[in-house]
C-alpha cells in the first residue's frame, strides 16, 4: 500500500492541504486492519466530516481506495504472471 508519504502528497495534489490527522489515523499500525475496514467507511467518513470539513472525509475515502487499487493490483500481477507461466507451460 502507498506510504504515508505518498498519501499525504495525493492530498496536497487533489486539495493542497496534507490532511496528515486522516492518513496516520487510518495507517495507524496497532489499528490499520480495523480502520480499513469498509463496512465503516460511512460512520468514519462522518467522524473526519464533523472534525475536519467535508473534504477530509473524501480524503479518508480516497486513501481507502489507493490502498484497495495498491493491494489488489499486486495479488493480480501476480496472479497474471501464474497464469501466463501456465499458459507457455502448457502450450509451448
Amino acid at each position: 500500500m502507498p506510504k504515508l508519504d505518498v498519501h499525504i502528497a495525493a492530498s496536497v495534489e487533489r486539495t493542497g492541504k496534507e490532511y496528515r490527522e486522516v492518513h496516520e489515523w487510518i495507517d495507524d499500525e496497532e489499528k490499520k486492519y480495523e480502520r480499513h475496514d469498509f463496512s465503516k467507511v460511512l460512520q468514519n467518513a462522518d467522524m473526519f466530516r464533523e472534525k475536519y470539513g467535508e473534504e477530509a472525509a473524501q480524503e479518508y475515502v480516497y486513501h481507502l481506495v489507493d490502498d484497495l487499487k495498491c493491494r489488489f493490483g499486486k495479488q493480480m500481477t501476480a496472479h497474471q504472471a501464474n497464469i501466463d507461466d501456465c499458459i507457455k507451460y502448457f502450450t509451448g
